[in-house]
């Protein structure tokens, strides 16, 4: 950080309310740069455009210039990215956005902050605008129909790669969420898109960078994070579960042997790993939920102690330090600001992944953290906020993020079917409705929300109540029998040592099963 004094280099505000008052003070705009301890581009901007004397003396002599690691408050990069990062937003003193960049070299930023400070002179506030995705307009719903999950499994084929695999025309990101979606509706597309994404991402340490910048997998990024890597190792562990192919297992627990290698901290995971190898040790809710959920299916698919005591550990931590009474915080210090929407999607499915495989109280964790997200985040149209509508920018404005409703409808449909309680079904039925009536517009991005909407319409995946508590030779069996949206309910009431199946959306159950082969029958009767 620059000494107060120096104006050849830029000193940096924390994103809050004294940067906005300083801006209407001195009526000027805020010049926001977002970026992320992984990413290179923004690395170099820093090392040359900001550590241009001209540039930081222009900036400081117009703007107030304020610095946003994405990782950290990614509801501010929901609201003001350009695409990709460094984002370079220019902001008006109310957060409206006056204009956007992505990296700027030294010649042109000075260009640019003529320009801005020229048009601000002009109009004054007046500059800004609010960007269209918040003008608070209620989502097009409709009936949750078949129909719904049909379209975005039709889009599997249709926006399908066959030349390169995997889908996209320009860059290629892995889509773990698709992954998944595509193993139960076209196993055969799935198989190629799960190799196209180990053969263009995949690391020789095992674990996967972020994306390829170009359409045939050339150009891979060099940045690996923790989220990226818990979603896909999850995806390979669905995969081995429905194929049985030892090739998707040993992709599974590499992934996991190398968020432990490369990111444990002793008590959780940290956020990533740069191009250079330098690591972010913080602990975020949402890629360690994403983190256990993982490492807890791959302990029931494998009986894989390491990943289970790994996964504990890391719920634990989060219970201590991050979650308290159904709050969230993204992470862990005294200014940290509540965790978005889908960060609170990811710690109900993973304490709900707990409770199916470990039991005891966690299905009570995922209740409170349910029910504090309905209670505080839930809009009148069943749809969901990303966070609460509260704080500087345009933090205050309401986002309704299709892929974090999509991730909470799963999330409670796990839920509903864990504890035997309807109410968090109709709730996850109402937020995918809120978007039902644009679902002919969806393309493979948010698989997970034709997830949802399966889920709601064909019956849903197979449920069943074990009586034994977790850890029997029947409940490890139950873990396995169908395919990664089973839910497995431990401790269940009947008669000891058996097993029962129904599908979610059903309220009849079969007769009971008393060995694994009974119980892989039941299912396949279901």
């Amino acid at each position: 950080m620059a000494s107060a004094d120096d104006p050849t280099t830029v000193r940096w505000h924390d994103w809050g309310a004294a940067a906005f008052d300083e801006a209407r003070d001195r009526d000027c705009p805020v010049l926001l740069s977002l970026t992320a301890t992984w990413c290179g581009p923004c690395r170099e901007m820093d090392r040359t455009t900001y550590a241009d004397p001209r540039v930081a003396a222009a900036i400081h002599d117009g703007f107030v210039p304020v610095r946003v690691d994405v990782d950290r408050r990614p509801r501010v990069r929901e609201r003001y990215h350009a695409g990709g990062f460094p984002t370079t937003a220019f902001l008006a003193p109310d957060g409206t956005v006056v204009t956007s960049a992505g990296a700027l070299d030294a010649t042109t930023m000075r260009d640019v902050l003529g320009s801005v400070a020229d048009a601000y002179a002009e109009r004054g506030g007046e500059a800004g605008q609010v960007p269209r995705a918040l003008a608070d307009e209620a989502p097009p719903g409709g009936e949750v129909t078949p129909a719904v999950a049909a379209h975005v499994a039709g889009q599997l084929d249709v926006q399908y790669d066959e030349t390169h695999g995997g889908w996209g025309t320009e860059a290629k990101f892995p889509l773990p969420r698709t992954l998944a979606f595509a193993l139960k509706v076209d196993p055969p597309l799935a198989r190629r898109a799960f190799d196209a994404v180990e053969a263009g991402l995949r690391g020789d340490d095992g674990g996967f960078v972020r994306f390829a910048a170009a359409r045939d997998w050339t150009d891979p990024s060099r940045e690996k994070p923790l989220a990226a890597n818990a979603a896909l190792c999850r995806a390979f562990a669905a995969a081995y579960l429905h194929t049985g192919d030892d090739g998707r297992r040993e992709t599974a627990t590499g992934v996991a042997a190398f968020i432990d290698r490369a990111l444990w901290t002793g008590d959780a995971f940290g956020a990533s790993v740069g191009p250079d190898g330098q690591r972010d040790e913080t602990t975020l809710a949402g890629p360690n939920a994403l983190a256990a959920d993982a490492l807890l299916g791959l302990a029931a698919y494998v009986d894989d102690a390491d990943a289970r005591e790994r996964a504990t550990t890391t719920l634990t931590t989060l219970g201590s330090r991050l979650v308290d009474d159904g709050r969230v915080r993204r992470y862990d210090a005294d200014d940290a600001p509540p965790a978005p929407l889908a960060d609170r999607a990811a710690v109900v499915r993973a304490y709900a992944r707990a409770g199916q495989v470990l039991g005891g109280d966690w299905a009570d964790r995922a209740r409170a953290v349910a029910d504090e997200t309905v209670r505080r985040l839930r809009t009148d149209d069943g749809s969901f906020r990303d966070g609460p509508a509260e704080g500087v920018g345009l933090l205050d404005r309401p986002l309704r993020p299709l892929d974090g409703n999509a991730a909470l409808a799963n999330a409670l449909l796990d839920l509903a079917a864990l504890t035997g309680e309807r109410s968090y079904r109709e709730t996850a039925r109402d937020a995918v409705a809120a978007f039902a009536g644009a679902h002919e517009r969806f393309g493979v991005q948010v698989a997970d929300y034709g997830a949802a909407a399966a889920r709601l319409t064909d019956g849903g995946a197979p449920v069943v109540a074990v009586t034994d508590d977790a850890g029997s030779r029947l409940h490890r069996a139950a873990l396995r029998v169908a395919d990664h949206e089973t839910v497995v309910r431990p401790g269940a009431s009947g008669e000891a040592g058996t097993a029962r199946v129904r599908t979610e959306g059903a309220t009849t159950w079969s007769a009971p099963a008393s060995t694994p082969e009974e119980l892989m029958t039941r299912v396949r009767e279901r």
